[in-house]
């Protein structure tokens, strides 16, 4: 079974917190099973965007755990936010993490 969005999301919070990330909730979405999306400022002027990977890259017994996916690696972050608009308008319940961090640490389980 799956995590709520909401919880999984403020976990993920509190995760970088006690490890010093900064890191903000931009943009709520639905509790139950909102898309989630996690943006990392670099703050150099480059920034990446994850987002949730596919079903079909992982295998159907880890299906319960989060994984993501690079969507924008090294753009600039108004590629990320031309992205994000993009995706708000294909499903506007989802969730966006922002995070400000110069080596792009963000703790995400990424789909290989």
């Amino acid at each position: 079974m799956r995590l709520r969005s909401d919880f999984w999301v403020s976990a993920h919070l509190r995760r970088l917190g006690v490890a010093g990330v900064p890191a903000v909730l931009r943009r709520r979405g639905s509790p139950e099973a909102g898309a989630i999306f996690v943006k990392v400022d670099r703050l150099d002027g480059a920034a990446d965007l994850y987002g949730p990977a596919p079903q079909a890259l992982f295998e159907a017994e880890e299906s319960g755990d989060r994984r993501f996916a690079a969507i924008v690696t090294g753009g600039s972050p108004l590629d990320v936010e031309e992205r994000l608009t993009k995706e708000i308008r294909f499903d506007s319940d989802l969730w966006i993490v922002e995070i400000d961090d110069r080596q792009g640490c963000h703790f995400l389980d990424l789909a290989e």
